[in-house]
């Protein structure tokens, strides 16, 4: 989807473990310059490890919602295609100290830049009601909200809430056995997803981040994003069907006179991974890949 070419310069806005990275770089030939971005000091760290020795390989840390102002500190104003595979890693989930995941019990931490001050345990202990319920609701689609955000009030009035164990037996106690019987995966994944979003602020910038992207992309560039869940899918959908189709006049009049021209040409209508892809890793199950290519 990237259709990287030799010389181009490329962007990998959530480096991770340098996975993406690497394939870009051996698409490369050892031509052009690859840039990877992340704000996780590990994955920068385990990334460099792997890809360091690459001379046309450089890692910013930084989050990809500034790529521009991060772009322009090296001295690049425009790129040949820019990838983002968003939400949380692998190795964030399967470092249990980091507090992202339900199975494990750890600190209640969840930030992916680890000098912010904000935490989940912040959050669920000092927040109130009315915002707890919001971002239940508008980050997590999650039924029980209001229940949930009533128990983490009687609960962090008895005794702070510190851990992941503590707010998975929050959400058990919120919801009825008999519910949580019948959902299809573990019943705090809703409320995990929905503090890791509001933690690290992944939801409300996105649409501004998508638009720099493309700003940056050179003619005949291309942008391809991976989302994990429906909210972050939608706004990518969204976002570039806009800039695909910006005009704003009505349906009936027969000469647009907006002047809002396209900027992109969006590449097919979304891929999922193949049955055989999520038999081999089961996280791939959710995803969705877009693409845009620069007019």
């Amino acid at each position: 989807l990237l259709n990287v070419r030799p010389g181009g310069i490329y962007v990998d806005g959530t480096l991770g473990g340098g996975g993406h990275s690497a394939e870009i770089l051996r698409r490369l030939g050892g031509t052009g310059h690859l840039y990877g971005i992340d704000r996780d000091a590990d994955a920068l760290a385990a990334a460099t490890e792997r890809l360091g020795n690459a001379e046309n390989f450089t890692a910013i840390r930084g989050n990809f919602h500034d790529v521009k102002a991060l772009l322009a500190a090296q001295g690049v104003a425009q790129i040949d295609g820019m990838m983002v595979d968003l939400g949380v890693s692998s190795y964030q989930l399967d470092t249990a100290q980091r507090g992202f995941s339900y199975h494990a019990d750890a600190p209640l931490d969840m930030r992916m830049d680890q000098r912010q001050t904000l935490t989940a345990a912040q959050i669920v202990n000092t927040w109130e009601k009315p915002e707890l319920v919001r971002i239940l609701r508008d980050y997590a689609e999650e039924k029980w909200a209001v229940r949930i955000a009533e128990i983490i009030l009687e609960h962090r009035a008895k005794k702070p809430i510190e851990t992941t164990g503590d707010l998975v037996a929050c959400v058990d106690a919120a919801i009825p056995k008999k519910i949580r019987m019948q959902d299809s995966g573990h019943s705090a994944r809703r409320t995990f997803q929905a503090l890791r979003i509001a933690v690290n602020d992944e939801l409300d910038p996105l649409k501004q981040a998508l638009e720099d992207m493309v700003d940056l992309l050179a003619p005949g560039g291309r942008l391809a994003v991976l989302t994990f869940h429906s909210l972050e899918d939608r706004i990518v959908k969204q976002t570039l069907r806009t800039l695909a189709n910006p005009c704003t006049c009505p349906p009936k009049i027969p000469v647009c006179i907006c002047g809002k021209k396209p900027v992109v040409r969006v590449l097919g209508g979304g891929t999922k991974p193949s049955e055989d892809e999520v038999a081999r890793n089961a996280r791939a199950r959710s995803a969705m890949l877009r693409g845009c290519e620069k007019l």
